[in-house]
């Protein structure tokens, strides 16, 4: 893995801005699959290339692995180019933008012992009004509502 030269790391309120600018354009539905087992929790998520996402803040630790194809990501800590196999150890407080350079899959990995996706939700993530996407990563009523 390799981090981009990139000198002008984003702020959070940037990222909050493209995340508020992002609402008034079409949303990709995202094929998501969920996983459980013994107290882990594994949400897969595939994505076109082109495709653009400003993530939730999580509350805590966990593993985001590049799988498939190759990502960009942006977050107030820097910016990375992961190809598949490469994973970023995400620190809570983190709110992350990604671009899928190529058809991709991303991964991330949580401890949690629950199963109910709006109950790990608020274990595991941040309030967000901006969110275009619901814990089972369908689009919520407003966003259907742009198209």
């Amino acid at each position: 893995m390799t981090d981009l030269d990139i000198p002008n790391v984003p702020t959070l309120e940037q990222i909050e801005r493209l995340q508020g600018e992002m609402m008034q354009m079409p949303q990709a539905e995202l094929q998501t699959e969920h996983y459980f087992s013994g107290g882990m929790y594994c949400r897969k998520l595939t994505r076109s290339a082109g495709t653009l996402i400003v993530g939730k803040v999580h509350k805590k630790d966990h593993f985001f692995l590049c799988a498939k194809g190759e990502i960009i990501a942006w977050s107030e800590g820097g910016m990375r180019h992961l190809y598949a196999g490469d994973v970023i150890c995400s620190k809570p407080g983190t709110k992350r933008v990604t671009l899928a350079v190529t058809d991709a899959i991303g991964i991330t990995f949580h401890k949690t012992n629950k199963t109910n996706l709006d109950k790990i939700e608020k274990e595991l993530i941040e309030p967000d009004e901006l969110a275009l996407f619901d814990s089972s990563n369908n689009l919520k009523a407003r966003a259907l509502e742009g198209k």
